[in-house]
């Protein structure tokens, strides 16, 4: 039974971090979509992607925020805030355009692909004889 447990949390661990990584692929072009609606506060992109249960730990964004201003498809500026200090905001550059364009048609590629191979059902594990 320990063994088996063993291999039960060894599995669910294994997809749990498949998981992650499957939206860490998928952040920069919701993060480049949601910049490219309007300028945006870093709270305000926080809490979208929390609310599209996209980002789990606000560490995750910003080292892409900040890949993404230092590839030059997004640029900030800052703003005096009444409620504490300077607030940066971040709006896509037409480099950002060009890749979330590009994105996007992978994004829609890969969405077809998916289906196609998904829309075959999974044949059951159980065997009934």
């Amino acid at each position: 039974m320990d063994c088996f447990l063993l291999t039960l949390v060894t599995t669910l661990m294994n997809l749990t971090n498949t998981q992650v990584q499957m939206r860490k692929g998928l952040l920069e072009y919701c993060v480049l979509h949601i910049i490219s609606r309007g300028e945006i506060y870093t709270s305000d992109l926080i809490d979208e992607l929390t609310q599209a249960q996209m980002i789990v730990v606000e560490g995750t964004l910003y080292p892409l925020l900040n890949r993404l201003k230092s590839s030059t498809l997004v640029s900030y500026r800052w703003v005096e805030s009444d409620a504490g200090p300077p607030r940066k905001y971040y709006s896509i550059t037409e480099e950002g355009q060009v890749a979330l364009k590009s994105l996007a048609a992978t994004w829609k590629g890969l969405v077809q692909s998916i289906n196609q191979i998904t829309k075959n059902k999974i044949p059951s594990l159980s065997k009934n004889s």
